[in-house]
């Protein structure tokens, strides 16, 4: 093993792949081996066994494996990947002429099949069909590239070309996938079960032990004690965190052995070795945080979650301290709990802009590595989980909502074509609703004369009440009013309001390029002027535009939609105006101090 490692370092990377590129391995297949991370018990599918069985297979086939090696990917053509085949991204990217992307979370995988897919190598063994997927976005990886001809083989299954054969694989993938789900189902289900039967499901804290089961944590016969002691100094409020922290260490405390994660190399020689390398755990003092988060701890009297996030009686572990010993350090932190408030407002550009889409909460910046980001403190039941995002993408997401807010030149050519003909038609029936509303109106008055000069006989005779008759000039009132609003909107010019539009779509777009090369607190005066409302959730930045820029978001989409959407825009004409000198003197200012 120490000599082909020592193989693989003479020869750089980057020379392998132009050899594996250049065609060498065009007749040769690779050996697939994956053990799956949801079942670490599983010996049958081990890779050991799965080497020693695919092997034998290529070997009784004459099938000839690629002595190539890659690191990080495999050695003399047999790759080993230790990952879950059932979990995959759901996240799907469309693009141009119909492409859809997804991601593959194994990376070997993704690997194996774009070399595949290139024709690099000619197939690929498998030991079963479980082992190559146990979901439906591979398989239409792995279903594609056998359509190109790769060769994908199987050493416990075979597949006849036929229909049949195509049915059996179909099968398997099925079964193979369904197999995932039912385990993965059983899983969750029995965690929900014991949970609510009050059993600790996760890793018990410091001061008890955890043995490997979730029926059973007991104390820490050394550490126990020392937790204990924490309440109680604590609770006589002459002890400070600090002092609870200098007291532990006097006292030889430790936190719960930890290990440091897994290097790179020593994830890959564990799948290709099919060993297992546990780093060295380490003890480690405590900090100012570990003993806050161990006195706020309810586990400590006895008490579990359930699925409803609710405090149960505990069948797992018993109490370390009462519960009226806890209430009284609650009572104490609490009281302690200073809240920091600042002379002046630290000055970060878009505060207080984006809100979290599910509970509202704002999106708050704070800088980190000289990077600004924004995070939201949601409420504890809220289920976005976009809690945190950075400057640059809160920007890049603006900028292409800009960029599509103004017309293009194939819309414009559109609204040219239309001016000619339909814009005519609109006048002719504006001019024809005029005359409508002031035959209306004429006819109001007249009704509103008539009650006036009559009022008394018509109280007298009984034709009205007071009651009726106040109701009848309120109606009148209001019907006149409405026509008179009708009249105000329609004295505008459809011609007119066309003009504007575009003019203001002309305005938006050089306010886009300002954007693009604005500072962020710029682009904050640009995204003030356009939005009234900007939300975030799991899939993205959603936003309203102010009403004087609806039009823009909401305009045609078809031909025969246009009419509807030209009739509509009549009623901004007012704000366009407005819109369109409040913007004029933006850009004009901006000019004057380029």
């Amino acid at each position: 093993m120490q000599t082909h490692k020592n193989q693989l370092n003479n020869v750089s990377e980057k020379e392998i792949l132009k050899e594996i590129s250049s065609g060498r391995y065009k007749d040769f297949y690779l050996i697939y081996n994956r053990k799956s991370t949801d079942e670490p018990e599983n010996q049958k599918n081990s890779i050991k066994y799965q080497k020693s069985e695919n092997v034998r297979f290529a070997y009784k086939e004459h099938l000839p494996i690629a002595s190539v090696s890659l690191p990080g990917f495999c050695i003399d053509g047999i790759i080993s990947e230790k990952h879950s085949g059932f979990k995959e991204d759901t996240a799907l990217l469309f693009g141009k002429e119909g492409t859809v992307q997804y991601r593959i979370d194994r990376p070997k995988f993704y690997q194996l099949v774009q070399f595949l897919s290139e024709g690099y190598f000619k197939g690929v063994i498998f030991l079963c069909w479980d082992r190559a997927s146990r979901n439906r976005g591979d398989d239409t990886v792995i279903r594609k590239l056998m359509k190109q001809r790769i060769d994908f083989r199987f050493t416990l299954a075979s597949y006849d070309k036929t229909s049949s054969g195509a049915l059996h694989m179909d099968i398997d993938g099925m079964f193979a996938e369904h197999h995932s789900r039912v385990t993965s189902e059983k899983v969750s289900l029995n965690i929900k079960y014991k949970r609510d039967q009050g059993f600790c499901t996760h890793k018990a804290p410091v001061g008890y032990q955890n043995l490997g089961n979730m029926e059973h944590k007991p104390f820490d016969p050394v550490r126990a004690p020392v937790v204990k002691k924490m309440f109680e100094l604590y609770a006589t409020g002459n002890w400070s965190l600090a002092d609870i922290v200098r007291y532990a260490i006097e006292q030889g405390f430790t936190m719960t052995p930890t290990r440091r994660q897994k290097t790179k190399e020593e994830r890959q020689m564990e799948e290709e070795d099919d060993i297992t390398i546990e780093p060295e755990a380490v003890c480690r003092i405590p900090t100012f945080n570990n003993i806050h988060k161990i006195l706020v701890n309810r586990f400590y009297t006895g008490e579990v979650i359930n699925s409803n996030g609710e405090f149960i009686p505990s069948k797992s572990h018993e109490a370390l301290v009462s519960k009226k010993l806890f209430e009284q350090v609650q009572g104490l932190l609490n009281k302690k709990n200073k809240s920091v408030h600042y002379i002046e407002r630290l000055d970060y550009p878009m505060r207080g802009l984006v809100h979290c889409k599910v509970c509202g909460r704002v999106y708050t910046p704070y800088e980190k590595k000289g990077i600004t980001y924004f995070g939201s403190r949601c409420a504890r039941d809220c289920p976005n989980k976009k809690k945190n995002i950075n400057i640059r993408y809160l920007s890049e997401q603006i900028d292409g909502i800009l960029n599509a807010l103004y017309f293009t030149e194939k819309e414009l050519a559109r609204l040219a074509a239309t001016e000619s003909t339909d814009i005519a038609l609109f006048e002719i029936k504006r001019h024809s609703q005029l005359e409508l509303n002031e035959n209306k109106k004429k006819k109001i008055r007249e009704d509103l004369a008539y009650i006036n000069s009559n009022r008394l006989t018509l109280l007298k005779t009984g034709a009205y009440s007071p009651e009726t008759i106040v109701a009848e000039e309120k109606d009148l009132n209001d019907k006149l009013a409405v026509l008179q609003d009708e009249e105000s909107t329609s004295d505008a010019s459809m011609r007119e309001t066309m003009k504007e539009i575009i003019k203001l779509s002309e305005l938006l777009e050089t306010v886009y390029s300002y954007y693009e090369n604005a500072n962020p607190y710029e682009k904050e005066i640009i995204i003030k002027k356009i939005f009234s409302e900007l939300k975030l959730d799991e899939t993205g930045l959603k936003y309203k535009v102010k009403k004087e820029f609806e039009p823009f978001e909401k305009r045609f989409i078809a031909p025969w939609v246009l009419k509807g959407w030209l009739s509509e825009t009549i009623q901004y004409a007012n704000l366009f105006k407005l819109v369109i000198k409040d913007l004029e003197i933006y850009i004009q200012d901006k000019e004057l101090h380029i």
